[in-house]
């Protein structure tokens, strides 16, 4: 059965992309779960961070669903209804206020890809292979999603993959800066879980104010609106966790927040 599966424990959540038969493919249903799954989280107090990985070892996602191409993404209604709901998977870790993962094995090709470049966060395992196969399929590629490579990647490294529809692996998407970190497979999951732990504890206000800055400030924002960036800031400096911080660094403890 293909599905998108939640699960918390502590302060981070997990979303799983669960289709091993098509190596985690997407389909419509799964893309339109996928913001039910990171608002769920987002409202959860409890959940600090939040990771997406694919279920088993072979596939983070291996792109959309293509059996349903022909059915829902050829004729104009369909194809319009699909990528609505392709666009509001890739804007709901961009628009998440906490932190976003992506926790990468095995293949991340095409939609694939294209969500984990819309994560703020991408750690990978060595065997990984990344692929942009738009070109192959004659289609046009969001001009949003194209921006948001190019604030990953540049111009040039974005033409390259593009172009050149080519598989590559960690070791180029190192070099590009997609990805923080290329870790052995069976070290993965230890230390993503270590890293986001280790963000976990940290003031939830100071790092959804971070977020909103950085989104704000991003090359696809035209009209740069401070607003809400300085709005989240102040919001640091008028809660509690501002108090506790300041308190635990003087008391050489770690500091407790609640996230007020």
């Amino acid at each position: 059965m293909a599905e998108v599966i939640t699960r918390r424990e502590g302060g981070i959540g997990t979303v799983v992309f669960s289709n091993p038969a098509k190596y985690n493919a997407l389909n419509y249903d799964m893309w339109k779960a996928i913001p039910r799954a990171i608002e769920e989280f987002t409202a959860d107090p409890e959940v600090r961070v939040i990771v997406l990985e694919g279920d088993g070892e072979k596939a983070f996602v291996s792109g959309a669903d293509i059996s349903q191409f022909e059915s829902q993404r050829t004729e104009k209604n369909a194809r319009d209804q699909f990528g609505e709901a392709v666009e509001a998977g890739y804007l709901a870790p961009v628009r998440c206020p906490k932190p976003v993962i992506a926790k990468i094995r095995g293949i991340c090709m095409g939609g694939g890809l294209g969500l984990a470049a819309a994560c703020d966060l991408r750690i990978c395992s060595t065997d990984v292979r990344f692929r942009m196969p738009a070109a192959r399929l004659g289609l046009g590629y969001n001009a949003t999603g194209v921006q948001r490579f190019m604030s990953i990647l540049g111009v040039q490294n974005t033409y390259d993959i593009f172009f050149s529809a080519r598989i590559f692996g960690a070791e180029d998407a190192l070099r590009m800066g997609l990805v923080l970190k290329a870790v052995a497979p069976e070290d993965l999951d230890a230390v993503v879980a270590e890293y986001a732990q280790n963000m976990a504890i940290n003031a939830p206000l100071t790092m959804k104010a971070l977020k909103t800055t950085v989104n704000t400030l991003l090359p696809d924002h035209r009209q740069r609106d401070l607003t809400a960036a300085n709005s989240a800031i102040q919001a640091c400096f008028d809660s509690a966790d501002y108090k506790e911080g300041a308190k635990a660094f003087m008391e050489k403890r770690t500091p407790r927040f609640t996230g007020a």
